[in-house]
């Protein structure tokens, strides 16, 4: 295998292969993981990242697809990140062949990519992040995240994108599950897809009028729009691109990009951390010291917080 500068060289230049192995090595939390991030870390921040999320069954790997042509039309290179279930045999991901974006498997200014969760909640594989990092190094202008479509857990995509588009469609009860889980708090454009089926208009009003309850925005914040597709025939998929790219312009005017990419960056060395710390304390568990708190605890000697405090102070000391 290459080594990390080369492979980061190589990825550059847009060769798929050594974007393919790079993703690898951050899926595999593998030894040079740090090294490769490290590498990148020069040409990150360029991609605008749009993060696509919703009920199964509404058309996400339709619209993620029309969206990439759309930007290919532009000049565009574009990324795809897929996150799908996990087999639970494998623990690879499900949906792994990506049917619906077959017709751009030829395209070298496009690169797609599927990822399990592997069991990891949120619609969101936990590396992501690092996946993300890796194509906008690899001069992605646009990468469009699809998540796995769980329904009521797909609220971290606001936490890894730019820009979150939350699709519906007629006839899914999709208006009412909408107003679930910070669904509608964490959208920024909304898409009605299969709006060519009855219902289509309903549903985009109820979702303007749950929209506006309780609305307390300001002069100049940025109100959703609601955009109708038809995105197996390409209908409307232009008035999405253009909402997407008033709201990019948005973020970039006010400021808020540079902030939520803060945030982003923010949780990810959080989740770093976390886990390092984790991993010592696993190291712990065979420790004397560990074993013997947990003794204290169990016989009532020594409340949990108390332990707890100890711990801490024995992983920082």
């Amino acid at each position: 295998m290459a080594d990390v500068a080369t492979l980061v060289e190589q990825a550059r230049q847009g060769r798929p292969r050594a974007v393919a192995r790079l993703i690898t090595l951050v899926e595999n939390a593998a030894p040079e993981l740090r090294e490769v991030m490290a590498a990148l870390a020069p040409y990150s921040g360029r991609a605008y990242t749009v993060g696509l999320t919703g009920s199964p069954g509404v058309g996400k790997s339709t619209s993620t697809s029309a969206l990439v042509t759309a930007y290919r039309r532009l000049g565009k290179r574009v990324g795809v990140l897929a996150v799908d279930p996990s087999s639970p045999f494998s623990g690879g991901a499900l949906l792994g062949d990506r049917v619906r974006m077959q017709e751009h498997a030829t395209d070298p200014e496009v690169f797609i990519r599927s990822m399990a969760t592997r069991g990891h909640l949120g619609g969101l594989s936990w590396a992501a992040p690092q996946a993300l990092r890796v194509l906008d190094g690899a001069g992605c202008d646009v990468i469009l995240v699809e998540t796995v479509g769980v329904g009521q857990s797909e609220v971290e995509i606001a936490a890894q994108a730019d820009t979150s588009v939350v699709l519906l469609a007629p006839g899914m009860g999709d208006g009412i599950q909408a107003a679930k889980a910070g669904i509608l708090e964490i959208g920024d454009v909304f898409v009605v897809n299969k709006a060519d089926r009855d219902g289509a208009d309903a549903t985009a009003r109820e979702l303007n009028h749950m929209l506006g309850l309780g609305e307390s925005r300001q002069p100049g914040d940025w109100r959703p729009p609601i955009v109708k597709t038809v995105a197996a025939r390409g209908e409307g998929v232009d008035e999405l691109v253009e909402a997407l790219e008033k709201h990019h312009a948005w973020l970039s005017e006010t400021g808020e990009l540079a902030a939520r990419r803060r945030r982003r960056a923010a949780q990810e060395v959080e989740a770093i951390t976390l886990a390092a710390l984790r991993a010592r304390i696993g190291d712990l568990r065979g420790d004397r010291h560990l074993d013997a708190l947990a003794g204290q605890v169990a016989e009532g000697a020594l409340d949990p917080y108390t332990a707890a405090d100890r711990l801490v102070a024995e992983l920082t000391g």
